[in-house]
């Protein structure tokens, strides 16, 4: 092979070489982001749930869901729909058409289960029941074991996804009245007109005033992995959230709403290989109504949007693409105190019992 040959041949394996190299770090750079690799701890001996959870509060807390009722031990417990256990919101007149259902003699709490309606539901407006117990003269959720001298039903007049109609109170006189007949006692019901026009005042306020908040975060460079959004959001507080590709930053009051969400794409979450998955925006959002102005919402917000721009090369911006900046929120931070003096004027003040039933 001669001298020529030789030098060809070197380079050609040099040129080859850089092509794999190349080739390699582009790769690298393209791909996503990964969740930094946590070193091992020493624990103490695994501890119970219980025990676990007493010492972290992180642990107690989880996004609000429909817990399954009580296994109760009689054979009421097929038939019953509410229970001592499940506390039901109170009704209040503000927000719900009630009716009274006078009583001529006590009714037992097994009595008022059995004759429960099926469902907790007229039309896609809430239905409860409350009972005025005996032992404490307070409205209550009937429960077995107690018992009631007076029982009233209620709608809720509206929520978002409308007022109450004329065929929703309707449906509502008939179960009203059908649980009346079964415990032997006497319905009231308001004229319907009136109460329809109180549900179109109700809901004209409530679409007025409500606010749910959003900034998306995008990638300037690389995308993220799945886990790397996740361990980027928990730095700051959030939990996992009881959807695929969703997390929550819980409030500090047990059984309050989550005070921030945390969203991206819940197939990548559901993927295969997550790791393997390329994510390049994720979503933070505030549904304002339901969280207690007192948790600071809003400037929680914008610090979380900031922190992970920051940490993970994002930049905040609109659903129109534009960048948000800190005088843009603290625009917005201004619009949504009027809001929740506004609120806390007609008794709905944000996170409160009625704010978040009207708003949900």
């Amino acid at each position: 092979m001669s001298t020529l040959q030789i030098s060809l041949a070197v380079v050609g394996g040099l040129v080859l070489a850089g092509v794999v190299a190349q080739s390699a770090w582009s790769s690298r750079r393209n791909r996503p982001r990964q969740a930094t690799p946590q070193a091992p701890s020493v624990r103490e001996p695994a501890q119970s749930a219980e025990q676990s959870g007493a010492s972290d509060p992180l642990a107690q807390r989880h996004e609000p869901g429909f817990d399954a009722e009580p296994d109760l031990e009689s054979s009421l417990s097929a038939l019953t729909r509410f229970t001592a256990l499940e506390r039901q919101p109170a009704l209040d007149i503000l927000i719900d058409a009630l009716a009274p259902v006078a009583l001529d003699s006590v009714v037992s709490g097994e009595a008022a289960l059995a004759a429960m309606p099926g469902t907790r539901r007229v039309g896609s407006k809430p239905f409860a029941l409350e009972g005025l117990s005996v032992a404490t003269g307070e409205w209550e959720t009937p429960a077995i074991g107690r018992r009631y001298s007076a029982f009233q039903c209620g709608v809720q007049l509206a929520n978002r996804t409308g007022a109450l109609n004329q065929i929703e109170y309707s449906e509502f006189v008939m179960k009203a009245q059908a649980f009346a007949d079964a415990v032997g006692g006497e319905p009231e019901f308001a004229e319907m007109q009136g109460e329809v026009a109180r549900a179109r005042e109700l809901d004209q306020f409530a679409s007025g005033h409500d606010a749910q908040l959003s900034f998306t975060l995008r990638a300037r460079h690389a995308a993220w992995s799945p886990g790397y959004v996740q361990q980027s959001a928990a730095q700051l507080g959030f939990v996992a959230g009881t959807l695929p590709g969703r997390m929550v930053l819980p409030a500090r009051q047990p059984g309050q709403a989550p005070i921030l969400g945390l969203s991206f794409d819940p197939m990548a979450a559901l993927a295969e290989d997550p790791e393997q998955t390329a994510l390049r925006e994720l979503t933070l959002s505030l549904d304002v109504p339901q969280v207690q102005r007192t948790e600071q919402p809003f400037e929680r917000m914008c610090e979380a949007a900031m922190a992970l721009a920051a940490s993970m090369d994002g930049v905040i911006i609109d659903d129109n693409g534009n960048p948000i900046g800190p005088e843009a929120m603290e625009v917005i931070h201004a619009d949504l105190e009027q809001l929740y003096d506004t609120l806390d004027g007609r008794d709905l003040s944000a996170g409160s019992e009625l704010g978040r039933r009207l708003f949900s």
